[in-house]
């Protein structure tokens, strides 16, 4: 059930913190509640960013480039689940995987085919990868000196939010301690070399599609983002250095005042976590930067127009919220990837919101409302406590470690399939006002049937026409680094440039790291 419908029928005055309403603050100032921008979309509209990815890298090319035609402002790279794991397409586990749920990237050859005709100085790339984010990174930058555009000029984002994958996603590699050094060698790397990216975008929309709360949302993922500064800050980055490439990735739900006033929330939240935990003083590190997604975990397969509504409704909601960057799912993607035709009515659901609706034309237009305020100063005092509750284990990674969060999550999901399945929740089509016969949408997007034959055969190219010297020994470098700490960044941009595959790469950091399985937790 909503929150909105288990809270007071009517606000007033005496529901909102006086001490916390901020009737005197502006847009654009601590705690940034209001905007992190004095005049938000009126001099910062939205990135319109638009998720993609499947089958073989010159598909997905092909698609960034119509999006790009179509208005999107930045591209967001999905990676099929063997790249992610750190599996090439031709490992045993890839099998019937191979460019499903993600484009394969095997190689260079296969990253650069995946930007041919675009040019890198120009976009803004946000790829969610994790596990294999310094692999992947790497091979972006050498895509880029190909092209030769410097990495000093790229912009963009790694997800590189690995505790996330333990607490509700599950596409680690290696046990956590091991992950975290990776995380703090991309971003002490990017510190040096690639002062415009994002080394971080930290993830409550995993979280929050596993099954969590929009209060467990909030806590879990700005524990997490202490847990980075501090790693970052042990590692030798000044917390308001390494603060200002930190952005925030939230899921936007239904419950439509709640989801405004979480992104308020989240905002007054993280300013005051950094600013009296961390250290912080420099303005922009103190601000929640976030790129929003609507909630693919309330998509349904039958009658999947109504999909149409629910992106609708969630993306006004991030609008209305302050979101830096959007993205609004396909109405078909309960049943498949998105047709072209899917994703360009979700692009223009997008533009509609921002050159029609005037939505964007006043900041916070929600603010000052009773029932905002309220659900703000609400989600910020329930975060508070979780996050508290997490730094009393010693914080996010040994509470991950002791199978905390986890289990909270579990709970919840639990919580809300029965409220489904009583009928407490109302899901439109699915449990309520339900056809006795919905054939779905057939036209829906199928991957080629040779596929996978085709990425097959490209890797075994790769393979046999790389200088397989140069690759051993690039691949023993990276080995040696990770087994006495040196940053693995250099080593790893070696080996992608000797042509070194995303599975070879990790296979060698699972000889020095080891692997971790779920369930090996305490």
């Amino acid at each position: 059930m909503p929150r909105s419908e288990t809270g007071p029928a009517f606000y007033g005055p005496a529901d909102v913190n006086p001490d916390t309403r901020g009737r005197d603050e502006r847009p654009g100032t601590f705690p940034f509640t209001r905007g992190i921008h004095p005049d938000m979309y009126r001099g910062h509209p939205w990135t319109m960013r638009q998720y993609a990815g499947f089958g073989s890298a010159s598909e997905t090319a092909g698609r960034f480039r119509y999006l790009l035609s179509q208005g999107v402002t930045g591209l967001s790279v999905a990676f099929d689940l063997p790249t992610q794991l750190g599996y090439d397409s031709d490992h045993p586990l890839s099998a019937g995987e191979v460019g499903r749920v993600g484009v394969a990237i095997d190689s260079l050859d296969d990253m650069e085919a995946l930007f041919d005709g675009i040019p890198l100085e120009q976009v803004s790339t946000s790829m969610t990868i994790n596990a294999t984010a310094l692999i992947l990174l790497a091979m972006y930058v050498a895509v880029a000196s190909r092209q030769g555009v410097p990495s000093t000029a790229l912009r963009g984002t790694t997800q590189n939010d690995i505790l996330k994958e333990y607490i509700a996603r599950g596409t680690h590699i290696f046990p956590p301690r091991a992950s975290l050094r990776l995380f703090t060698d991309l971003a002490t790397w990017c510190h040096s070399e690639l002062p415009r990216w994002n080394t971080v975008s930290v993830s409550g929309y995993h979280i929050r599609e596993a099954g969590a709360t929009a209060v467990q949302e909030l806590a879990f993922t700005l524990a997490n983002a202490l847990t980075y500064v501090r790693a970052a800050t042990a590692a030798g980055l000044d917390p308001n250095a390494f603060g200002e490439r930190l952005s925030f990735f939230f899921a936007v739900h239904n419950d439509f005042l709640e989801e405004i006033a979480k992104f308020r929330a989240a905002r007054r939240l993280w300013a005051r976590l950094m600013r009296d935990r961390l250290g912080a003083t420099s303005p922009r590190a103190l601000q929640l930067r976030v790129h929003a997604q609507t909630a693919g975990s309330t998509l349904s397969p039958r009658q999947p127009d109504n999909n149409l509504v629910r992106v609708g409704i969630q993306a006004l909601a991030a609008v209305l919220g302050g979101a830096q960057s959007l993205h609004c799912n396909g109405r078909d993607e309960a049943l498949a990837l998105p047709t072209e035709a899917s994703a360009t009515l979700a692009l223009r659901t997008q533009q509609i919101i921002l050159h029609e609706t005037g939505a964007a034309a006043s900041v916070d237009p929600a603010g000052g409302a009773w029932a905002i305020e309220a659900m703000t100063d609400a989600l910020e005092r329930e975060a508070l406590v979780l996050i508290d509750e997490i730094e009393h284990h010693g914080g996010m990674l040994t509470a991950i470690e002791r199978g905390v969060p986890q289990r909270i999550i579990e709970d919840a999901a639990y919580q809300a399939q029965q409220a489904y399945e009583s009928g407490a929740t109302t899901v439109v089509g699915m449990n309520r006002f339900a056809d006795t016969q919905d054939a779905g949408i057939p036209d829906i997007f199928r991957l080629p049937p040779d596929a996978e034959q085709a990425q097959l055969a490209r890797l075994a190219s790769v393979k046999a026409t790389r200088d397989g010297e140069a690759c051993r020994l690039a691949l023993a470098e990276v080995g040696a680094a990770a087994t006495d700490g040196t940053n693995l960044a250099g080593p790893i941009l070696t080996a992608v440039e000797a042509r070194a595959t995303v599975g070879e790469i990790s296979a060698v950091l699972r000889g020095v790291f080891g692997e971790h399985h779920d369930g090996a937790f305490a």
